[in-house]
């Protein structure tokens, strides 16, 4: 995932970033979270990609059988520990999501919303087929990114963001058509419907995609037995031989 996530905008400085949200976004964010809890079932184990301090990860658990998030910022996941205290059914691991360190078809839904496709700053074909890979056949995959219509929006945000000095000041002439640029580095893209589609097409996979609230785009797809981005492939290629096979796995990795 992003080195500016894992170093820069991590654990207090990523919550306070959601916590000056202006209220438009406020209710994005609401609104992207009561569509992904609503396909989840409570009986199912939820894996979630790029879980941060924990704002999403802890609903999950609240909703799910059991929720597992990983990121590869080890400020954040301490943060999300704290937080997580009390949920039993959950865990937290260290991991990069372009290379999962789970066996194959182990969850029944993989998350990662937010425009984590686009923050992680890794191959989206890599991120969407590991994340097929690791979810059951007939299970379900969410990815989001933002509405076009969200634009404004968006940028108020990402704007007091920089006023609050977490990240760097916005690059006016270079931020434009869904991408904020920052002076310091930083920048944010999105993924519209066409190229959810068209990386799932790569992929042989088939991808619905729904916009919610005028703010979220979101991409879903449910991996069918036998297709290519589903096979298990050999734990060299899953980024840790020390990684568990299972979320229930007593060999696991990582902190609770």
């Amino acid at each position: 995932m992003g080195a500016y996530y894992r170093d820069t905008l991590a654990a207090e400085r990523l919550e306070r970033a959601y916590r000056i949200a202006p209220p438009r976004v406020r209710r994005y964010l609401d609104a992207e979270l009561e569509y992904a809890l609503s396909r989840i079932g409570a009986g199912d184990v939820v894996l979630e990609l790029g879980c941060g301090y924990g704002r999403v990860l802890e609903p999950l658990a609240r909703h799910a059988k059991r929720a597992v998030g990983i990121d590869t910022s080890p400020g954040s996941l301490i943060h999300a520990r704290r937080r997580l205290a009390r949920l039993s059914n959950s865990l937290l691991a260290l991991m990069d999501a372009s290379r999962l360190g789970f066996g194959g078809g182990v969850f029944d839904c993989t998350v990662c919303i937010q425009n984590g496709i686009s923050a992680f700053h890794v191959d989206p074909h890599d991120l969407m087929r590991e994340s097929v890979r690791v979810t059951k056949a007939g299970g379900r995959v969410l990815f989001s990114s933002y509405s076009e219509a969200f634009w404004e929006h968006r940028l108020a945000w990402f704007e007091r963001q920089a006023e609050e000095g977490l990240i760097g000041e916005i690059d006016r002439e270079k931020t434009r058509d869904g991408m904020i640029v920052c002076r310091d580095g930083f920048t944010a893209t999105t993924f519209g419907a066409d190229r959810f589609e068209s990386i799932a097409r790569v992929l042989g996979l088939g991808a619905r995609i729904v916009e919610i609230d005028g703010s979220s785009i979101f991409c879903e797809i449910v991996p069918a037995a036998g297709s290519e981005a589903t096979e298990e492939r050999g734990p060299q290629q899953r980024g840790s031989r020390n990684a568990p096979g299972s979320p229930d796995s007593p060999g696991r990795k990582g902190c609770r």
